[in-house]
């Protein structure tokens, strides 16, 4: 289903190489926006241990933000040393194209990770790479994101129905 992610995590840094290996998942798409960074523009707990094991594991990343704000998406880019592609317009397949023209993988050996379902799952999903969800880091988030968090709430509660059964 469209709206339902592949992979569900509380956050980011769970996800480690040997899942990632089992799964055959050689490249991380990431959020940028209350995935890798909250609100106030703190980093998610544990960010740079995390992104060091997945870099020694030979884990290609490449954040794909829809955030227009230039400086905070390279903020995290740079903090991470990655290359970026940020308004990325997502769940639409432009941002999604043009990360994976970059990455160069088969779309089977890509994930893309986010805490939104109406951008990064769909998003992902359309493109037919596997879809992450993560957990917002803040209840905090912009009007839009706001307004959508509800729906996507009670899609999550079905989503974790179903695969707890």
């Amino acid at each position: 289903m469209l709206i339902y992610p592949r992979f569900y995590f509380k956050k980011i840094t769970d996800i480690n190489p040997e899942f990632l290996k089992e799964n055959n998942i050689k490249a991380l798409i990431l959020d940028v926006d209350n995935t890798l960074l909250d609100f106030d523009l703190n980093y998610v707990d544990g960010l740079e241990e995390w992104y060091k094991i997945i870099k020694e594991n030979n884990i290609k990343c490449m954040i794909v933000s829809n955030s227009n704000k230039t400086q905070k998406v390279e903020m995290v880019a740079n903090f991470l040393e990655i290359p970026y592609i940020k308004f990325a317009t997502k769940p639409l397949k432009r941002g999604f194209q043009k990360a994976i023209k970059q990455i160069n993988l088969p779309v089977e050996n890509i994930a893309a990770v986010g805490d939104q379902i109406f951008t990064d799952v769909i998003g992902s999903n359309r493109m037919k790479m596997i879809s992450i969800l993560v957990d917002p880091l803040d209840e905090k988030d912009i009007w839009m994101t706001k307004v959508k968090r509800p729906i996507e709430n009670l899609i999550i509660k079905k989503y974790l129905k179903k695969i707890n059964r």
